[in-house]
């Protein structure tokens, strides 16, 4: 490990965005690691502003660095928030669900724009026609075999099949991570499970964890998919990536930052408006990262009519699957779902004008 990858890992943690430290992060520690990681394009930027500078004036020459140094910052967001390489041997080694005694399928499909992805895919070995599937969305860092702790606890106490998918750019799938790129992996092992003959296609379900949950939402909220998903569970999930960036960074300056200078923004607390399929929220009350009110935030604007939030008390943002009531309130929402309806029809908020759609069940 470098002295570079050490000053940065108060900047991540496996799960998410960004870690709480106490220390506050400033703009110096982001410029350094811009620096490190995009050291050629940052010593463009640096000698071709000096050659402006000298010929032109240092007007034009500062206009120069500021709009390449801008450029390189928003190209740079997917540094601090996407971790594909921690461990730093995650993209070459995945741990395989046999390690856990698992009967799998290792899977890798094209997705809707080329790009190969890898998935497990993780069945009942009796009566998997019968059964719930869950897609498992996993957070923003290291691999899908990093979870199959928590898989396994899904498999044998939730009686169900589970698709593990890895996002591009992660474990052994190709690409290189981005929002939209991960919406599209999400969409493409969702219409591959509506493929298969061997489960039940009226009983498919999302999960997805701090990032993951974005990607499920986002998943949730598309029309096309309305009448096919049975149900979404999302823990420890923001509501925003410009949120999430205001509360941890805490620089003034991001209060009146453009929207549009945010390159990843996953506005899941704009899309669970959309969302119409029963929904269960998880948080953990000692989430250090994302801080709990985001997820009663989720909960009040979700647009289900079958909505549920449940609180794992003591639970942190990497282990709230070890509370004690963790699997057993998954298993109680699921089991009184009704089955998916295959009819659409609008659904009137009273508190608005009767006559304007708000969402649709």
């Amino acid at each position: 490990m470098t002295i570079f990858h050490k000053s940065y890992n108060c900047l991540f943690k496996n799960e998410f965005l960004y870690t709480y430290e106490k220390d506050t992060i400033n703009m110096y520690h982001i410029i350094r690691l811009i620096l490190y990681r995009l050291w050629v394009v940052a010593m463009f930027i640096i000698f071709s502003s000096i050659i402006v500078f000298w010929f032109y004036g240092s007007a034009i020459g500062a206009i120069v660095f500021t709009l390449g140094f801008s450029g390189i910052l928003y190209n740079a967001q997917d540094l601090l928030l996407y971790y594909p390489n921690d461990p730093p041997d995650a993209r070459a080694f995945v741990l395989q669900p046999s390690n856990y005694k698992l009967p799998y399928e290792s899977i890798k499909i094209n997705s809707k724009d080329g790009v190969k992805i890898h998935m497990f895919f993780i069945k009942q070995q009796d009566n998997s026609n019968n059964v719930p599937t869950m897609i498992f969305f996993h957070g923003n860092a290291g691999n899908m075999g990093q979870r199959l702790a928590n898989v396994s606890g899904f498999y044998h106490k939730l009686n169900i099949n589970i698709l593990m998918m890895e996002y591009r750019g992660y474990g052994l799938s190709e690409g290189s991570p981005s929002e939209r790129g991960l919406y599209i992996d999400a969409q493409t092992a969702f219409d591959y499970l509506m493929q298969r003959s061997d489960i039940d296609r009226n009983k498919i379900f999302l999960f997805g964890r701090s990032l993951g949950g974005a990607v499920a939402i986002d998943l949730a909220s598309r029309l096309d998919n309305r009448n096919k998903l049975w149900a979404m569970v999302i823990e420890n999930t923001f509501t925003s990536i410009p949120d999430m960036a205001k509360i941890i960074l805490k620089w003034r300056c991001l209060l009146w930052l453009p929207q549009i200078c945010h390159k990843n923004k996953y506005l899941s607390l704009k899309k669970i408006g959309n969302v119409v399929t029963p929904t269960l929220v998880v948080c953990g009350t000692n989430d250090a990262l994302v801080p709990p009110p985001m997820a009663k935030e989720l909960y009040f604007r979700c647009g289900a009519v079958c909505k549920k939030i449940a609180e794992m008390p003591g639970g942190g943002h990497d282990n709230t699957w070890t509370c004690r009531d963790y699997y057993s309130t998954i298993q109680q929402f699921l089991v009184n779902l009704p089955p998916v309806s295959k009819n659409i029809v609008p659904f009137f908020d009273s508190e608005v004008d009767p006559h304007k759609v708000v969402h649709i069940v």
